[in-house]
């Protein structure tokens, strides 16, 4: 734990370099107004019995997550919280767009930032005046940050993904060092495959798997990531021709020979499970699996692998970044109510024991320490410190593009279409979504 600590403590220092601060001096409504008291109902009377509708996608800590509110209940009777999970294979955006259509419209949901914050910036409270928002880490602010200053919406947590590997089976095969470049990554498998190991679990089944995490690699490996983009969007830049996303290739091909049985066909628990019960050696994901892989492997010894796209030094990198924010609907008939309980979230002791210690995040928040992380934690953090890490650039993306983008995957896994042409076909998503 104090390895944990001190990792944590520079990583603070290392992200507070990255990024400017919220600033102090955004407009929005305060959390304490005049005549609220301070579990966000109003002073006199009894009080009155509210419902919360609360709408999330990550799947990976929908018990955990639930046996918090069943708490946050118990300390406040008169605030009742209704949880709704969308995720996994499902699409989030499709059924919140739904909700808000139907109006059946959730108190509080998920927002990525970017792009996103623009589409619903409309039904967004403002949260700048927020008590967390002095501890937030200045990398979790910026996807939520309006151009002037306003926060949106607070970070569920920082995560970081790439290839988990099981460092056990590596050493059964005599790799003691993690590959750290493309031609060690290619020469592990090698030595995996000649030992009866299959390499990778492979969730090709599963369009944020291939068409949000995995595509991210060739963009954020640009030496500007956020010109690129810009580039594509004004059509000065192309994918097709591109160096990152030539290199990309092999990554793909890698991964399909030498990965489990039908990965078109394979869903993330599947994926999952495969890694955990030690029938692969490596897994494209993020530490939000701990938990389950741990419920399957309680011995699971495992850390990060970069996917690396060429033999450069900074091949050696992993992406970090904050997956979603919590937002608060604007419109919401408990307006207050819904601002304390992501407040109690972070600043209360059981909410921060939940999400350390149960939901095992990282916290973007500097009032909160890191206890109970798991391996992949600890992993994240050592890449975090060494500044060994790239962005998530997903949430710049045309909305809906990545679906897109994983059928055009699918496609070319599938030998239905070459590469040159499964990248001219996202150019075409790209140009018909921007």
């Amino acid at each position: 734990m104090k390895k944990a600590w001190i990792l944590w403590m520079s990583f603070v220092l290392f992200v507070g370099m990255l990024a400017a601060c919220t600033s102090n001096d955004s407009s929005g409504e305060s959390n304490n107004d005049e005549g609220s008291s301070e579990n966000g109902t109003s002073e006199g009377g009894d009080e009155e019995e509210v419902t919360l509708n609360f709408f999330q996608f990550k799947v990976e800590i929908a018990d955990e997550l639930q046996a918090m509110l069943d708490e946050f209940e118990e300390e406040h009777p008169h605030i009742k919280v209704n949880l709704e999970t969308v995720g996994g294979g499902a699409d989030y955006s499709a059924a919140l767009r739904s909700k808000f259509a139907s109006g059946e419209t959730p108190d509080i949901f998920n927002n990525g930032g970017f792009n996103e914050l623009e589409l619903w910036k409309e039904h967004l409270a403002d949260l700048s005046e927020e008590p967390w928002v002095e501890n937030l880490l200045p990398i979790g602010s910026v996807p939520m940050t309006d151009e002037d200053g306003t926060l949106y919406g607070m970070p569920v947590n920082l995560e970081g993904y790439g290839f988990i590997y099981n460092i056990d089976l590596f050493e059964e095969v005599g790799i003691t060092e993690p590959p750290r470049t493309w031609s060690e990554l290619e020469e592990a498998v090698l030595a995996l495959e000649a030992a009866g190991i299959t390499a990778f679990s492979a969730g090709y089944g599963e369009w944020w798997i291939t068409g949000q995490h995995l595509l991210n690699i060739p963009f954020a490996n640009q030496d500007d990531p956020v010109a690129f983009i810009e580039g594509l969007y004004a059509g000065e830049e192309t994918l097709t021709g591109n160096t990152q996303f030539e290199e990309f290739q092999r990554v793909i091909d890698l991964e399909i020979q030498y990965g489990n049985p039908n990965p078109l066909t394979t869903d993330y628990n599947t994926q999952v499970t495969l890694f955990a019960s030690g029938e692969t050696a490596m897994i494209q994901q993020g530490n939000w699996t701990e938990n389950m892989i741990y419920e399957i492997n309680p011995d699971m010894n495992m850390a990060f692998l970069p996917i690396p796209l060429n033999d450069d030094e900074e091949a050696n990198r992993i992406p970090v970044g904050v997956p979603n924010n919590w937002v608060v609907n604007k419109n919401s008939e408990h307006l207050e109510e819904a601002k304390y309980l992501l407040d109690w979230m972070v600043s209360s002791e059981t909410g921060q024991r939940y999400l350390t210690e149960e939901f095992a995040f990282i916290p973007a928040f500097d009032n909160i320490e890191p206890s109970g992380l798991g391996a992949l934690g600890e992993s994240i953090l050592e890449y975090s410190v060494a500044e060994q890490t790239i962005p998530w650039t997903w949430f710049r993306w045309p909305d809906g593009a990545n679906q897109d983008f994983a059928a055009a995957i699918q496609e070319y896994v599938a030998n239905q279409i070459g590469y040159e042409e499964m990248l001219e076909k996202m150019e075409q998503t790209w140009e018909s979504l921007k």
